[in-house]
């Protein structure tokens, strides 16, 4: 696992800025780091060692030096895909899969750049340097659990890339102009969902995409390799279906357990942590290794302690538990900024950076449950459409009345559902953080003459793919989630809270190959018995408590009302006292909201939330040196 940065223009400019830009993000790799400076390009890493620790030094070069790679990621399948190069009779002087996509690139990927992405098995952000052709080609996993940024001029050119944003601005020619945009979807969805980030002229590229560049004109072409579509041409029945699911999540950990170091879990009190965990304990346990050690995180008032320590217990894993209190979440929170970039306002990211903070202490390597709630249909949201069709089904004069009543100024019990039946997909789901702020709220917040709308992720897919409309609602708002929520918001947090301990995290369920499985259950197998993902919990009945099986996702809950309402003082120093925050938004409105907070009015934490992450990214990224954390400055 690397960080990597590059940047265009003759070597005086670049030799220069290329040791600034690995210096900011040398929390992704401490181990090793290196550069190249050429005529036209100079890029470099910085190292976590992973695989082959000794003979995986970068930038990486093919024979005659023609072809360099910068690489940050996991291939799960190099040892395979070796074999097949070997057989071609290529040569490797590595263990290193680094040098398993630099030699696939020289055996033909080079002319064919989306079969060979698409030959991966793995997570990576990489950029290559081919000086034959005088390009430089950029790409990123199919899910996007590896980031890649770029920057570019206003005649579109490319500036520089990186893996964090932060080493595009050590730059001193690079502006900091905050993007309205990105601010005004953050203030509704508590993420930024569009590829422009919130710096104007820096943009991330998507996942399941590479960029070619044409290093003569600068110009940048990015396409599409893959994307997740589902998939009804196969009629698996239900026992062949689980039965792959089984499969196909076991040979994954087997794959995301590939280290020269060591490896724990998370884990949490629900099926997916648990599921991952059991498979690992059981593989390590047949190997006569050592147990698997894993980690809970909760907090004095809310936990999961119980629920994860049953697990635990059954498996006879090696266990920890970490305990967290308010003050540790002010302190950490400026930091917490700095390491994302951009704000994202998920409770859980706080939680996952203490949890990778006392890991790194034992581990270089956790498994995680992301991406099995978006594949497999876990969130309870998803079985709203088959709720609403209670209504749907009644006769039209019968829905139009039920329309009219739900936009009326009555209150009466049922008023929320009946306005949700009653209003089309696009125009009510936005995926996981939807309704922080609304936008009139933002309208108010930010002081604007007009009322702003923030950007909706269904129209997106439906304007890209013409059939998206056609789909069932609950697999819209899969596709929703998968497009927008789980890049921009999951795997986000997952990268960034690991990484700024130096900590791979690697997410099983969102293997390729787990993916295309996914893409042909029916809703049928998804939701039942009252539950979701029951296909999944069926595949692997009988290996875990009963208890846990039936567990309804509980994801990292944080007590952060309560710490509010108890001491609003010190919890909400940070907005207050933000000179650029109050500058950016209207503060009588944010004391309105923390009076009746107060009084236990309304419950406005997750709004407060939202406020302390923009108050310290801004803090921390609009002003003075960007390469170094708040607290180290």
């Amino acid at each position: 696992m690397c960080g990597i940065a590059g940047v265009l223009g003759p070597p005086e400019h670049t030799s220069a800025l290329i040791p600034l830009m690995l210096q900011a993000i040398t929390h992704r790799g401490p181990d090793d780091s290196g550069e190249f400076v050429g005529p036209e390009l100079a890029f470099g890493t910085t190292r976590l060692s992973i695989i082959d620790p000794d003979g995986g030094h970068q930038p990486m070069w093919a024979p005659e030096n023609q072809v360099g790679i910068v690489y940050n990621g996991e291939i799960y399948n190099a040892r395979e895909i070796n074999e097949e190069l070997i057989a071609q009779k290529r040569e490797f002087i590595t263990q290193c899969d680094t040098e398993t996509v630099l030699q696939l690139y020289q055996a033909g990927g080079h002319s064919a750049l989306s079969e060979m992405f698409r030959s991966l098995r793995g997570m990576f952000g990489l950029a290559i340097y081919d000086i034959p052709r005088n390009r430089l080609v950029l790409a990123r996993d199919p899910f996007g659990i590896k980031p890649l940024y770029y920057r570019l001029s206003t005649d579109g050119t490319l500036i520089s890339f990186g893996s964090e944003i932060k080493s595009l601005l050590t730059d001193p020619k690079c502006p900091r102009v905050l993007n309205h945009d990105a601010l005004v979807s953050y203030l509704t969805l508590q993420y930024n969902p569009l590829s422009e980030t919130f710096f104007s002229g820096i943009y991330r590229l998507p996942p399941g995409s590479f960029a070619t560049v044409d290093l003569a004109l600068g110009q940048i072409d990015v396409h599409r390799y893959w994307e997740y579509e589902f998939d009804d041409t196969t009629r698996e029945d239900e026992d062949a279906l689980a039965e792959q699911i089984r499969c196909t999540v076991e040979d994954s950990v087997t794959h995301h357990l590939i280290s020269d170091v060591p490896v724990g879990a998370f884990l949490s009190g629900g099926i997916d942590s648990a599921i991952i965990v059991s498979l690992a304990q059981q593989q390590l346990q047949r190997a006569g290794l050592d147990p698997l050690k894993t980690f809970t995180l909760g907090f004095d008032s809310l936990n999961e302690f119980e629920q994860a320590r049953e697990i635990a217990d059954l498996l006879g894993t090696d266990h920890h538990e970490i305990t967290i209190t308010a003050d540790d979440f002010t302190n950490a929170l400026p930091d917490i900024a700095w390491y994302f970039d951009e704000p994202v306002a998920n409770p859980s990211a706080i939680s996952l950076y203490f949890l990778a903070q006392t890991a790194r202490e034992q581990v270089s390597v956790v498994l995680s449950g992301e991406g099995a709630d978006e594949l497999f249909g876990g969130y309870r949201i998803y079985r709203e459409p088959f709720d609403l069709d209670h209504i749907r089904r009644l006769p039209r004069p019968v829905r139009a009345f039920a329309a009219r009543l739900a936009r009326s100024r009555i209150n009466f019990r049922g008023r929320n559902y009946l306005r949700r039946s009653t209003t089309t997909l696009n125009d009510r789901y936005f995926g996981g953080g939807y309704g922080t702020f609304t936008p009139g709220d933002v309208h108010r917040l930010l002081q604007t003459t007009t009322l702003e709308s923030h950007f909706r992720p269904g129209d997106a897919l439906a304007a890209h793919d013409g059939n998206f409309d056609a789909l069932p609602e609950s697999r819209r708002m899969q596709l929703i989630d998968i497009n927008y929520w789980l890049i921009s918001d999951t795997l986000a947090i997952a990268d960034r809270m690991s990484m700024a301990h130096s900590l791979e995290l690697r997410v099983p369920f969102l293997d390729i190959d787990v993916a295309r499985i996914s893409t042909h259950i029916p809703d049928s197998l998804k939701y039942r018995d009252g539950t979701t993902k029951w296909l999944l919990r069926r595949a692997f009945r009988g290996q875990l408590p009963h208890s846990t099986q039936q567990r309804q996702k509980l994801g990292f809950p944080t007590p952060l009302r309560r710490w509010i309402t108890h001491n609003p003082d010190a919890m909400l120093a940070l907005i207050r006292n933000s000179v650029r925050l109050r500058d950016l938004i209207d503060m009588t409105y944010v004391e309105e909201l923390a009076s009746q907070h107060a009084a236990g009015r309304i419950d406005a934490s997750r709004r407060f939330l939202l406020l302390l992450m923009l108050a310290a990214w801004l803090d921390a990224f609009m002003d003075g040196d960007v390469s170094l954390p708040p607290s180290r400055r």
